[in-house]
């Protein structure tokens, strides 16, 4: 008796008379391409069409109510190149925005060190710590406007009643004490982001090195040091990254506190891009300083991501 395979025994007459073709390579690509053309065309739609619409705007005279009245080349990129004003603006918001994401990482991680140890209240505390995360750019930046009034100021009247000052100080109206209130209103809005991060990333530790480094007599501080900081690097590089890019984005803070004031001192790229196209309708040059901002912009977080790549790679 000739003995049949299990796998022939199994398969209904049917289909043994039409076997199943195998499926083709070509429906394999149309079905691929399927998958992948909504990406492709989200692409195309949020970051292809926007970025050759602002070359065509670089590279032509424009202004809101006329675009493209007459095609300049590389005229106006050499210009912006050239401009003292935007190159200062442009020193000035790289300077703020590593200074901001700095002071803004340390702090945010230190309160998520906070928060982890108060681990039962930690999560409660958290919410409530977003609050100022919550709140619109703009109203954060009024409420800041309000606390730092020269007449009336919440500020002002608590350092006039601890003797601090004898009369009332203008932060605003001072350069370094105006910078210094948009980094403190920054700060204020940015650290909950930073620490509801960090909180994240050091609750995906493992509890069994920390307690084994406590079982040997190591201090906080030196488990702070040896064990918490290799291991959340990553994530803090990340963090600083996305920090970063949005302190290179500073704008609501500077219109609502100082508009630019006093005088260019707190004029930085992207609030000297928005007044040369809304205030003097240029949006040609303005798209020349955009075009030219993004770059310089990528060249200095290149650093950040080989330090974001070098803290991946080398993880304990």
């Amino acid at each position: 008796m000739t003995s049949v395979p299990y796998s022939d025994a199994i398969v209904s007459p049917a289909a043994r008379a039409k076997p199943r073709a195998d499926v083709s390579p070509r429906r394999d690509r149309i079905v691929g391409a399927l998958f992948v053309a909504p990406l492709v065309v989200a692409l195309i739609v949020t970051t292809l069409y926007p970025t050759l619409f602002l070359i065509a705007l670089a590279t032509s005279k424009s202004t809101l109510g006329k675009p493209f009245r007459k095609f300049v080349g590389t005229d106006q990129i050499v210009a912006t190149l050239t401009d003292g004003n935007f190159q200062i603006a442009v020193a000035k918001s790289i300077a703020f925005a590593f200074a901001s994401a700095t002071a803004e990482v340390a702090v945010g991680f230190f309160v998520a060190l906070a928060f982890v140890t108060l681990l039962k209240l930690g999560r409660t505390l958290l919410v409530i710590a977003l609050l100022p995360l919550m709140t619109p750019p703009v109203m954060v930046a009024v409420a800041w406007k309000l606390i730092l009034a020269p007449a009336g100021g919440l500020l002002n009247g608590v350092l006039m009643k601890a003797g601090i000052i004898d009369a009332p100080l203008s932060f605003l109206a001072t350069p370094f004490l105006a910078w210094l209130s948009i980094g403190v209103a920054d700060l204020w809005q940015w650290v909950p982001f930073v620490a509801i991060l960090s909180f994240a990333a050091l609750l995906s530790l493992p509890d069994g090195v920390q307690e084994a480094a406590m079982v040997d007599g190591a201090s906080p501080l030196q488990r702070l040091r040896h064990i918490t900081l290799p291991l959340v690097a990553a994530p803090l590089a990340s963090i600083f990254l996305l920090k970063l890019i949005i302190g290179f984005k500073l704008f609501d803070l500077v219109y609502v506190l100082t508009f630019g004031g006093p005088g260019f001192a707190t004029t930085t790229a992207t609030f000297g891009i928005w007044r040369l196209a809304l205030e003097q309708f240029d949006v040609g040059n303005a798209a020349a300083q955009t075009l030219v901002y993004a770059i310089v912009i990528g060249i200095v977080t290149i650093p950040v991501v080989r330090l974001h790549r070098f803290a991946s790679e080398n993880q304990p």
